[in-house]
Formats: structure tokens, C-alpha cells, sequence
């Protein structure tokens, strides 16, 4: 019995420590990644929906998607809009992409609108056992990374992606760097999906320099969108 119980308090404190060293401290600066100047990047980008779907590729269409090949596009169950103006975009960028990819990735939503709270947690399991799969399960398989950088911007679903993202780091499983950027509308305060992945993301980016007035991680770009 007392051999079980050092071998449980062995691998808790081993995982603790494992969790401490992923989350970057308040003054770090965000790692260079030193590439050749003709390599590509697997690049993966959620689109959330309505407002922040319109941000988000924004932000992706000042790319260069002849660099930033191929492209992932992450989309909610049944949001056939962003579908669309995925495609648009890719569309519209055709000329500067010859021989690049893109696909489209759906997945369930953490909780849906007007959802109540107490079906929310099976919801939300399934949104992370999904993500957890493509993020992480997948790529040990095929040995093909999910992408090298993930771009997201709220709302909900993209905890159940950065939480993906943090379990694969966990297990030592490469992952994408994350990018957060927090939407333009929080212009004096971060909204709950920042507030909870602004200690461990890669980068946190916002628009508005109250959002960042507490002294805590974070980047101040201006407007982006």
C-alpha cells in the first residue's frame, strides 16, 4: 500500500511541476522561431462565428498564403456561414496561393446559444474529446503536426482547443504555438475565454491598451481588424 501511494504522489508531483514549466511567466517574451526564408507554415485558424468570424479572417487575409500553406480553417457544427466565407476568402486569394491547400475542420460546439447550463458539461466534454483528437491523437498517428500555429480569438469553443493544445504539451506531444487575439469590442475589459487563457497561451494580443491596464501578460497592437 505505502509503495501505491508513493508512486500516485510520484506522479502527481511530476505532473505539477509538467504543468508549472508550460505556463510562461508574466515578463517572458514571446520565442523566436528561426525558419528559412522560403519554408512555409502550417497555419490553423477558428472561426467562432458571426463577429468574431469576420475578425478572424481579417486577420488572415493579410497573409501571405503563398508562406502560410496549408490552411486550416476550424469551424462550430452547423456554421455553414463561416464555411462560406472561408472559401470566399481562399477564393479571393487564389492568384497569390498557386499550390497551396486549405481544409476545413468541424467541430462541436463547448456550448451552444441558449444552451442551459446544466447540459453544458457533456457538451463541453465532447467539444474537448474532439478537439483532443485532431490536436493531439491524430498527429501521433499520421506523425503530420495538427499545424504549427494556431490563431484564435474567443468565443467558448476555442478553451476546448487551447485546452487540447495544453494537454498534448502536457504529454509531450508537439503542438501548435497559440495566438490570442482578443477581440476589438473589449475595449476596457478582456472577455471570460481571455481572462482564462491569458496565462498560458503563447501570445496575447489585444486592440485597446485598457485591456491590459492591470499590468499582467499581454501585447498591445493596436487595431488590427
Amino acid at each position: 500500500m505505502a509503495i501505491i501511494i508513493w508512486i500516485v504522489s510520484f506522479i502527481l508531483c511530476a505532473l505539477i511541476g509538467r504543468i508549472y514549466a508550460l505556463i510562461p511567466s508574466v515578463n517572458s517574451k514571446p520565442a523566436s522561431v528561426k525558419k528559412h526564408p522560403n519554408a512555409t507554415c502550417h497555419f490553423a485558424i477558428f472561426l467562432a462565428s458571426g463577429g468574431h468570424t469576420s475578425e478572424a479572417l481579417t486577420l488572415a487575409s493579410s497573409l501571405d498564403f503563398s508562406r502560410y500553406a496549408p490552411r486550416t480553417y476550424i469551424v462550430s457544427q452547423g456554421d455553414t456561414l463561416s464555411v462560406q466565407r472561408a472559401i470566399a476568402l481562399e477564393a479571393s486569394k487564389e492568384p497569390s496561393a498557386i499550390g497551396s491547400a486549405f481544409a476545413i475542420l468541424e467541430i462541436p460546439r463547448a456550448r451552444r446559444v441558449y444552451q442551459p447550463l446544466v447540459t453544458t458539461p457533456p457538451s463541453a466534454i465532447i467539444s474537448l474529446s474532439t478537439c483532443i483528437y485532431h490536436i493531439c491523437l491524430r498527429p501521433m498517428f499520421s506523425r503530420q503536426p495538427f499545424s504549427e500555429v494556431l490563431l484564435i480569438n474567443g468565443p467558448g469553443t476555442c478553451v476546448m482547443l487551447f485546452a487540447a493544445v495544453f494537454v498534448g504539451r502536457v504529454l509531450f506531444i508537439p503542438t501548435p504555438r497559440v495566438i490570442y487575439v482578443e477581440s476589438f469590442a473589449r475595449v476596457t475589459s478582456l472577455s471570460l475565454s481571455g481572462r482564462l487563457l491569458r496565462p498560458f497561451v503563447d501570445r496575447f494580443i489585444t486592440q485597446w491598451p485598457d485591456c491590459l491596464r492591470d499590468g499582467g501578460r499581454g501585447e498591445y497592437r493596436g487595431w488590427l481588424v
